[in-house]
């Protein structure tokens, strides 16, 4: 048992469950594994490796925008996840990169215990930087694990968006985003 996975059993055992008991049979292997490949795989990847495979446009290109890309973090607060969709956004320069690079920005930022706002911010940044944008923006609409258990907050979508470049200024760019 390695030292996740244990982690895991001391965990359910603190919390007076049997570890024998047939529900919980496994149920370390299955955490660790869920956390590892679901939760802190973005911790291995790099946004400057994603962004890296750019195609030059030939600088006319006005407003590139990818919405509801599906996505997922673990709030640091609480360790609960939450759920959502991304919309990411920007204005080339004289760089474009593939849509699929884009929904493996949003996992790399995401898959960390993360803020649901920090993401957003290291997402836009990214595209600063990784492309050369002269705006980008990141809009994460997402439910809260944190906020669904307490039966009086059931269904409460948390909206977080990051504008970067002209974005900031640009009300009709912003507008773009919207659903």
């Amino acid at each position: 048992m390695d030292e996740l996975e244990a982690s895991v059993a001391a965990f359910l055992t603190a919390c007076g469950r049997e570890l024998e008991h047939p529900d919980l049979r496994g149920t370390p292997t299955r955490v660790a594994r869920l956390w590892r490949e679901q939760f802190l795989d973005g911790y291995g990847l790099d946004p400057a490796q994603i962004l890296g495979d750019l195609v030059h446009g030939e600088g006319d290109n006005e407003l590139v925008v990818v919405r509801q890309i599906p996505c997922h973090g673990m709030c640091p607060h609480h360790l609960m996840p939450w759920v959502g969709h991304a919309t990411l956004a920007y204005l080339p320069d004289v760089a474009l990169v593939g849509f699929g690079r884009l929904a493996d920005l949003v996992r790399c930022f995401t898959h960390r215990l993360t803020l649901h706002e920090r993401a957003c911010n290291e997402i836009a940044d990214a595209l600063m930087e990784g492309l050369g944008a002269r705006g980008s923006a990141c809009v994460i609409t997402a439910t809260h694990n944190c906020l669904n258990v307490p039966e009086d907050k059931h269904g409460t979508h948390v909206v977080a968006s990051s504008y970067r470049g002209a974005f900031k200024t640009r009300t009709d760019l912003q507008a773009q985003l919207r659903p």
